[in-house]
């Protein structure tokens, strides 16, 4: 018995908002076996990608408010994968960079998020994928 109303399974957007939402909630199940959330691998994923970085400029790059992120980097300090130091240009700023442990955990939340992802997409061929990849790269840049 089909439970979801018709019209909106007509809407884009329904259909993108609860693929997502399973799908984040997958991700999020893999990073909670290992302690971790969502914004941790946010964080993660950003020093790698644009290097180290200061905190207020890394929590305006990502959109999480400057208190929330102390909380992460604390948590990510914690378990050694990121470090925190004082600017020696500018005491008020703190640098924040990946430890050669919190690259190795990216690499392996990078196959966890690799996982989830083909597990979502398994309906759909190779070509498929790419084609809705650069459909939703497309949307979300406009």
């Amino acid at each position: 018995m089909e439970t979801t109303p018709p019209s909106l399974l007509g809407l884009t957007t329904y259909l993108l908002a609860q693929t997502g939402r399973r799908a984040r909630a997958r991700l999020a199940d893999r990073l909670a076996e290992r302690e971790l959330r969502l914004w941790h691998l946010s964080i993660l994923a950003a020093l790698a990608d644009f290097g180290p970085q200061a905190q207020r400029e890394l929590a305006t790059r990502l959109g999480i408010d400057p208190s929330d992120l102390v909380r992460l980097l604390d948590e990510l300090a914690r378990a050694e994968l990121v470090t925190r130091t004082r600017s020696t240009a500018d005491r008020r700023r703190i640098e924040v960079d990946l430890t050669p442990a919190g690259r190795t955990a990216l690499a392996e939340l990078h196959a966890e998020a690799a996982a989830v992802q083909d597990r979502t997409l398994a309906p759909l061929s190779p070509a498929e994928r790419t084609q809705l990849h650069d459909l939703l790269l497309r949307v979300f840049q406009a």
